[in-house]
């Protein structure tokens, strides 16, 4: 089997120590995680972590499956780049003199669909989001011009296609509050 980028979704409660656990997991298999972010999901008291990572279909099935064990995991889903729509963002900071002194990186920034956020004496701050290759792209064209810091977000995501999670939220957070 070939490998390839597979995003997982999981569904869980906040609970303190999980995010170690399902690291544990990819650890255990010596799997490298690319991304991951965590953020509130569209339910109340329901987190969503979004990792990303580069193996075979058959080990992310087996993931997939000891995630569910775990006992705040309400569900989790894994889907290729294909069936999602996803972004990263990225900020640049860029020394001021070598950034003033040339009128194409500035050009460059807008064609690139990127905003500067902050300009003072000293540096600018220019943001990106959008596709990893992009992000990087535009990385490549900024380092040249004095890059003193460089950070990117983990990638977001939501799948093309409707997921049924939301019924099995709804139904976790009702059940939830009736106990």
């Amino acid at each position: 089997m070939e490998k390839r980028n597979y995003t997982i979704s999981i569904y869980t409660e906040n609970n303190l120590g999980l995010l170690s656990r399902i690291a544990a997991i990819f650890l255990k298999r010596h799997i490298n995680i690319e991304s991951i972010t965590a953020s509130p999901s569209e339910v109340n008291e329901v987190m969503r972590f979004i990792i990303v990572v580069r193996i075979t279909e058959e080990q992310v099935r087996k993931i997939i499956g000891q995630i569910e064990k775990q006992i705040e995991v309400i569900k989790a889903f894994y889907h290729t780049d294909e069936e999602m729509i996803y972004q990263e963002t990225a900020l640049y900071k860029i020394k001021s003199e070598d950034f003033l002194n040339d009128l194409n990186i500035q050009d460059f920034i807008k064609e690139t669909n990127a905003r500067i956020v902050t300009v003072t004496r000293d540096f600018f701050v220019v943001e990106k989001t959008g596709k990893r290759h992009e992000v990087d792209h535009l990385y490549e064209i900024l380092k040249p011009y004095g890059l003193m810091q460089f950070v990117r977000s983990g990638t977001i995501a939501v799948t093309k296609n409707e997921m049924p999670i939301s019924g099995i939220l709804e139904k976790f957070n009702t059940t939830k509050l009736t106990s």
